[in-house]
């Protein structure tokens, strides 16, 4: 694949994470984390072109199944089980949010993690993209206050690991691919469980309102 076209790819990874952040409606959260896990389908089939690895081809095909269509449906279900219309606030505001994001994209490029997103000389651009990613979601989880945008944020953590881990060469692994299908099945199991337990047992998703925890 066109390297110009992986960056393409990446810069929509990008783009949804900075729209997490942004977005006040659930739904639309839901369908930003499908369009960043369709990225990453995309890019794991094209390293499946690339080896000719079964095991990663595995990966694509339960990859686009539980990425972009049971999760997304999953979240949808459950926005309109639970009425979610709209997803709680967030601890920082807007322009400190936009503020912070350009300085974890910085760190990202910077010459600190030179090392790391150098592994791959050729995948250098792709690999400082993905780190950025990497600690927006990070940001996505502590800013959000929503149980359901915060569990979002923790399967865009996952994908931009699984970024990371395409250009950084390790995706032949056949045990990382194991580790990566388990993941799949295992959050969605608990995301399942987790807002589902929350609702019933607080009337809402908001963590701030689960202050006083009682046995």
């Amino acid at each position: 694949m066109n390297i110009l076209f992986l960056k393409f790819l990446f810069g929509v990874m990008f783009l949804t994470l900075v729209f997490l952040h942004l977005t006040k409606k659930n739904f639309l959260a839901t369908v930003a984390y499908s369009i960043q896990s369709l990225v990453i389908t995309i890019v794991l089939f094209n390293s499946f072109l690339e080896t000719n690895n079964f095991y990663l081809l595995l990966v694509v095909f339960l990859s686009l199944v539980i990425k972009v269509i049971i999760a997304p449906i999953f979240f949808t279900n459950l926005i309109k089980k639970h009425a979610l219309a709209f997803s709680v606030s967030t601890y920082f505001s807007t322009p400190l949010i936009l503020i912070i994001i350009s300085i974890l994209t910085f760190i990202a490029y910077s010459d600190k993690f030179l090392p790391l997103t150098s592994i791959i000389p050729n995948n250098q651009a792709l690999l400082s993209i993905a780190l950025s990613v990497i600690f927006m979601s990070l940001f996505l989880i502590i800013n959000r206050k929503g149980a359901l945008s915060q569990i979002i944020g923790i399967l865009s953590l996952e994908n931009s690991i699984l970024a990371f881990i395409i250009f950084a060469g390790l995706e032949q692994s056949p045990g990382l691919q194991i580790g990566v299908i388990f993941n799949m099945f295992i959050w969605i199991i608990i995301a399942s469980v987790f807002i589902s337990m929350i609702y019933k047992h607080f009337g809402t998703l908001n963590v701030t309102s689960m202050k006083n925890l009682k046995d």
